[in-house]
């Protein structure tokens, strides 16, 4: 097992652990999905969770990580040189070369992106920002580093003002060098073999021909492959050349003294340099697991506070871990792309879950899917199952899967089995997570499930959560009796002779060997002794697996038939919702087009009334009083009780007696529905039809719709002020036009009495039958002496306020006396 713990909180993932549950496979689908090598070293190593609280805050991490991928800002992560080793060199003083540095300011330029990234999403993502957040001082640091170099990676000129002018020596020499080796070229061009000329050690040099160099003064520093042509130092610039090489010489040693300079710049920030490499690669991981969740999707679970809570406490209290997976599926099998049938895992402290059922069904897989979800956890990384899934945090998760034959060490698979057995059985608390595939197979079935059931009970005596795999019926036997185990099955569909991969927790697998057999061409007759060996007991035992198994089966079918049909009846209410809200529009649609017809009538009956008005100013003909008084009419027809721009809700009128059709007559008084107000007969037509005139409004109706004016006593009306004026019904119209009108306002009383009294001799010199006498509302003083003359006068017949298109109680209409 290799597992020593050293307290509560020890590695989970042993050696045989993680070679048993293929743990290493994880890590470097986690390792390929990180941009840095940094990174990628480190999902391999990635470390497990010592406390809930530091679980908590990985879990933490990913999920920020994956909700802003989810919403298209993921977290930057870029490949950075590791600079581990450059790093230890800058601490004990030894200057870093061009590459290191510049390998540092990629470093800081990365750190400060994300520095700045998470500083401003700091709000969503504070568990991120406090974990890979770098010193804002690095900036200064890298400020420096790139100030130093050119974008070619070159050491800038601008590094030091020393170097700036060594440069520009060596520049101007070379420029004198290439002169006159320009002029050389010109003047022994006979001699030579080409019109170039090149550097041969750092010397510059000419291409002579090999049988005329003695004709050419001059250093020989190589000859050409073939001999046939010697590369010749003129003479005359050996002692620029010389210079030359003198200041070449000066330049690499002030830009070794600049990289020790900048060197020691980072040294003196270097364990801040270290921590922002730290925290890429920590950056870089925690994008890479928001990656794989998205293409596993994984989802987070919920870590209980029993998970560690009291372990190791003083009181040595230790409160049970338990996992449960709500669809849960193995993760590399996904990883693989291959389609996994979700199942639901559910297990807790104390406790052993046998699960049973044909080969190749999906035992193991289940096994594994468990023990993967619990070291994911520790790991601070999702599991492989539906959202609300738990996972508490094992101390330990302990396996024996496989095949563990080793003949270097001259063991059976079934010793090897035992042999791990047996250190499990130590290494087995409160807080371990045991894993057993195949119980105490591969030996004498009825020794083998002795062995496997007193194992079983040992595990759950010491308060491990265990799950098994097996095929003894006495171990399937086992959740009869006791309450600390429970079976569990794969499916095995006898219709098709293949397993469904589903596992059912409450019901014991048949391991359906003989079917199997059949399915893979065993003949008949085989089978049929095969079934005679086998005991009553056990025949009565598959049979009753079997039976139980179709149950289960038919009680799927029809869940998944009420499930269809809920599902139909649901998506059929949210059609019948979105059909009513459509219908629910169109409705809305209809009554704004109705409103804005409405109100283009009211304009349209707003602009006849102001062309009557102006129609009506200075000196009417007759002609303009009548079309006056149609307009009047008409609009009155529209804005009336019932007329087509009735927009005040409806009440429902008191009920009146029908009317006698004996009684109607010209000048009878009638009560019209329609327009809920009495009305005068003016003319009966046949066919039971008759016109009504309701003040200026007539119409024509029949006799069944009227009823008669008598009515039901109605509530007494609220107290008004008695105006003692004639109120009753004009015979016709007054129209209002300006030489009918006199305005009265801003005079005293006795002034607007005196001009109304003249008023009323001019009126009656001009045959006027009506006059408006405008006082306004005031304090009401002026209206009551205007009215009080008016009453007394001996030329008024009768008067009444005016109606609310002719000023309201603001004016007085009073008809002359002829």
């Amino acid at each position: 097992m290799e597992y020593k713990p050293e307290g509560p909180f020890a590695d989970p993932c042993p050696t045989k652990t993680r070679a048993d549950l293929e743990w290493d496979r994880i890590l470097e689908a986690l390792a390929e999905r990180c941009a840095s090598r940094a990174g990628k070293r480190l999902a391999r190593a990635l470390p497990f969770a010592s406390t809930r609280a530091e679980a908590l805050t990985m879990l933490s991490e990913v999920r920020e990580a994956f909700e802003l991928a989810r919403a298209g800002e993921p977290l930057p992560s870029r490949d950075v040189a590791e600079l581990e080793e450059a790093l230890d060199r800058a601490r004990i003083g030894a200057a870093l070369a061009n590459e290191e540095l510049r390998a540092v300011l990629g470093l800081l330029e990365a750190a400060r992106t994300a520095r700045q990234y998470l500083q401003s999403r700091r709000q969503i993502a504070p568990t991120l920002y406090a974990a890979c957040a770098t010193n804002p001082e690095l900036d200064a640091v890298a400020r420096e580093l790139a100030a130093a170099f050119d974008p070619d990676g070159t050491l800038s000129d601008r590094a030091s003002p020393r170097l700036e002018a060594l440069r520009a020596e060596r520049r101007a020499v070379r420029d004198r060098l290439v002169r006159r080796l320009e002029d050389l070229i010109q003047k022994h061009e006979d001699i030579l073999q080409d019109r170039y000329w090149t550097e041969r050690d750092g010397r510059y040099v000419l291409p002579v021909r090999s049988d005329a160099h003695e004709r050419f003064p001059g250093i020989v520093h190589a000859t050409s492959a073939s001999g046939a042509t010697v590369f010749v130092e003129p003479r005359v610039l050996v002692e620029t050349g010389n210079r030359m090489k003198m200041v070449d010489a000066e330049v690499a040693r002030e830009e070794l003294a600049i990289y020790a300079a900048l060197t020691a710049r980072v040294a003196e920030d270097i364990e801040s340099v270290a921590a922002a490499a730290r925290a890429l690669a920590h950056a870089d991981v925690r994008a890479a697991a928001a990656r794989l969740a998205r293409d596993l999707d994984l989802t987070f679970p919920d870590v209980p506070e029993d998970a560690f809570a009291d372990r190791g406490a003083s009181d040595g209290a230790a409160r049970p871990a338990s996992i449960v997976l709500h669809g849960g599926r193995h993760p590399l099998l996904a990883l693989d792309g291959v389609k996994v049938v979700p199942s639901d895992l559910s297990m807790s402290a104390g406790r052993a879950m046998i699960v049973s059922g044909p080969n190749a069904g999906g035992k193991t897989v289940a096994l594994k899917t468990l023990g993967l979800a619990a070291l994911m956890v520790r790991a601070g990384l999702p599991v492989a199952a539906r959202e609300g899934s738990r996972v508490a945090l094992f101390d330990v998760v302990l396996t024996d899967v496989g095949d563990e034959q080793n003949l270097h060490k001259n063991l059976s698979t079934f010793s090897a089995h035992v042999q791990n057995l047996g250190q499990i059985l130590g290494e087995t608390r409160p807080g371990a997570l045991v894993l057993l595939d195949e119980l105490a197979g591969g030996t004498d079935p009825r020794e083998g499930e002795a062995l496997a059931a007193a194992v079983l009970d040992s595990l759950c005596a010491r308060g491990g959560t265990v799950v098994c795999t097996t095929h003894y019926e006495g171990l399937k036997a086992l959740a009869l009796g006791d309450q600390r185990f429970e079976n569990a099955s794969v499916g095995f569909d006898l219709a098709t002779m293949s397993p469904t991969f589903r596992l059912v927790v409450g019901v014991p697998g048949a391991s359906s060997a003989l079917a199997v057999a059949r399915r893979f061409g065993i003949p008949a007759a085989v089978l049929e002794r095969a079934e005679r060996f086998l005991t009553k007991e056990a025949v009565t035992f598959e049979q009753m697996v079997e039976k139980l198994s179709a149950e289960r089966r038919a009680l799927e079918l029809a869940r998944e038939d009420a499930e269809r049909e809920a599902a139909g009846a649901r998506a059929k209410r949210r059609e019948l919702d979105g059909e009513i809200g459509r219908l629910r529009e169109k409705e809305r649609a209809v009554i704004t087009r109705e409103g804005e017809a409405l109100l283009a009538s009211l304009r349209r009956a707003r602009d006849d009334l102001k062309a009557a008005q102006s129609r009506l100013r200075g000196k009417p003909t007759e002609e303009d009083v009548r079309a006056a008084a149609r307009v009047m009419d008409a609009v009155g027809q529209k804005t009336s009780i019932g007329g087509e721009l009735e927009l005040r809700p409806k009440e429902e009128p008191p009920a009146r007696p029908a009317i006698d059709p004996a009684a109607i007559r010209v000048g009878a008084r009638v009560y019209v529905p329609r327009l809920r107000a009495e009305a005068e007969v003016v003319e009966v037509l046949s066919g039971g039809q008759l016109r009504v005139a309701a003040g200026a409004l007539k119409l024509t109706t029949s006799i069944a719709e009227l009823r008669g004016t008598g009515a039901p006593p109605a509530a007494a009306a609220p107290p008004q002020r008695r105006v003692d004026l004639d109120a009753a019904a004009d015979p016709d119209v007054p129209i209002q036009t300006a030489d009918n009108t006199v305005d009265l306002r801003g005079l005293r009383a006795h002034e607007a009495v005196a001009m109304a009294e003249q008023f009323l001799d001019r009126s009656l010199g001009a045959g006027r039958k009506v006059t408006f006498f405008v006082h306004g509302h005031g304090t009401g003083a002026l209206r009551d002496a205007v009215r009080e003359a008016l009453r007394a006068s001996p030329y008024v017949a009768r008067l009444r306020p005016g109606g609310p298109s002719e000023g309201g109680d603001g004016v007085t209409v009073a008809w002359l006396k002829w």
